[in-house]
Formats: C-alpha cells, structure tokens, sequence
C-alpha cells in the first residue's frame, strides 16, 4: 500500500492512524521477528521519555549498557546481511553531549535494548519540542538504546532538512545541514548503538510504498520491521471519510 499525503488531514486524525498502527509493529515483533528472550511493548514510559514501541530483552540492565550486550539468540546477522538501506553515516559516540536524559530501567526490571519512534505533527509543530526529541534519541543512543525513527510528515520550519538532519546536527556537535533529497521528503532512520553509532536511511514520497527498515537489538543483530503490511494493517481501520480523503476521492 502507498504510504498517504497526511499533511491533507488535521493532526488528529493522524494520531488515530498512529494508535492502530503501533499494535500493530508490537504485534509483528511479538509473533515471531524478535528472537527468544526479546519482547515488546507499547507506550511505556522509559524514564522522562514515552516512546511508542519498546523492546526489551528478559535479564536485568547492565551497569555499562553500550559494553555488555544482551545474550545472542538470534536475529540476522550484520555481517552476513546488511542492512539493504539506501544511505548509512557513521558517528563517533566520544563527541556526543552526556545528556543521560533517558533511563535505561524499565517498571519490568528486564533491560531495554530498543525503542522505535513514529513521529507525529506534535514532535515537529515547535523548535523546543523537536529538539526534545531529537535529545532523547541522542540519549538512547549514548546509553547503548538502538533507535528506529519513522517521519511521515516532510520537513516544516523546525526541521528544513528533515528529523534525521537535526538528530545529526546534535551527534555531530555540528550545524552542518544534511542533503535531503528534495523528492523524497519523508524520513524513515534506524540508529545502531555501539562503539560507533550507524545510522541507516531510507526516504520516499508519499504514493511510495514503505520498506521494511531494521531495527538493533544487539550492535551485531538486527530484526526487519515490516513497515508497509502493519501500515495496511492499521490503515483499514480508518474511518471511510478520512481514507476517502486521503485517497482524493472526495469530491
């Protein structure tokens, strides 16, 4: 299914679409995709932060997260599958701000490896909470947390290169803009933790139709989220009037 012009609809109607959609991935990751031992959850809070889906893996957090990473039982290998992504940079975690925003204990006491953000107008409608955002994608990161981020929205005022371009402004310590491709607006990111921090992007326009994206759980393992059947998935649900809307099939 093409991936839809939401910018046609109010803000709330979106956030309909975003409630279906993350049961959705947490149903995906739970019924076979996260390896043994790995789970996820929806709308947990993380210390300050409430991201969408959380994985987490059964044994307690590490004192030194980034260093000691959970058992291996599965997942597709990096070295023997990379990632198929169009675009990848490399950021040395040395230069990042030791924000410690975000915690790495979670109310089940099992560590958190992973955590997957699908942004809404909210996020991006204010300099203030785009930053915030971007600072607690920074912070997962420097704390060893692997990081998908999924952007639907084409960049506004507060963010003219798009979100990856201001969540690397801050790895970097740098102003220095990022080369989003002016026909390709929309952002899909998946950040891999570790001694080195990789971040692997892929963007589209609306009418394209979403690739799976990887998402960490070790800095050598990773799962493919299947972006484009849980969209379908949640997006059947939608009110008839609103897909009609979206479609252009409103006169």
């Amino acid at each position: 299914m093409p991936v839809h012009d939401w910018t046609k609809v109010e803000a709330g109607i979106y956030h309909h679409m975003h409630v279906a959609w993350v049961p959705e991935i947490s149903k995906a990751l739970n019924g076979g995709l996260l390896p043994d031992g790995y789970y996820a959850l929806v709308e947990q809070h993380a210390g300050k932060a409430i991201p969408d889906v959380l994985t987490l893996h059964g044994s307690p957090p590490p004192q030194k997260p980034r260093l000691s990473p959970p058992p291996d039982t599965g997942g597709i290998a990096v070295a023997e599958a990379p990632p198929r992504v169009r675009r990848q940079e490399t950021f040395d975690p040395s230069t990042l701000a030791r924000r410690r925003t975000l915690a790495v204990r979670h109310v089940t006491g099992h560590r958190l490896v992973a955590i997957l953000e699908i942004l809404s107008p909210a996020n991006k409608d204010r300099p203030q909470t785009i930053e915030d955002f971007a600072a607690k994608v920074v912070s997962a990161l420097d704390l060893g947390i692997h990081v998908l981020v999924v952007d639907l929205f084409p960049p506004g005022p507060n963010d003219p290169q798009g979100i990856h371009s201001v969540i690397r402004q801050q790895l970097n310590l740098s102003d220095e803009p990022y080369d989003l491709p002016p026909n390709e607006p929309l952002t899909l990111v998946s950040y891999q933790a570790g001694d080195k921090i990789e971040a692997r992007m892929e963007h589209l326009a609306p009418g394209a139709v979403l690739p799976d994206m990887p998402l960490f759980i070790r800095p050598d393992k990773y799962v493919n989220v299947p972006l484009e059947s849980t969209y379908k998935s949640a997006y059947s649900g939608m009110p008839l009037f609103w897909r009609n809307v979206l479609e252009g099939k409103t006169a």
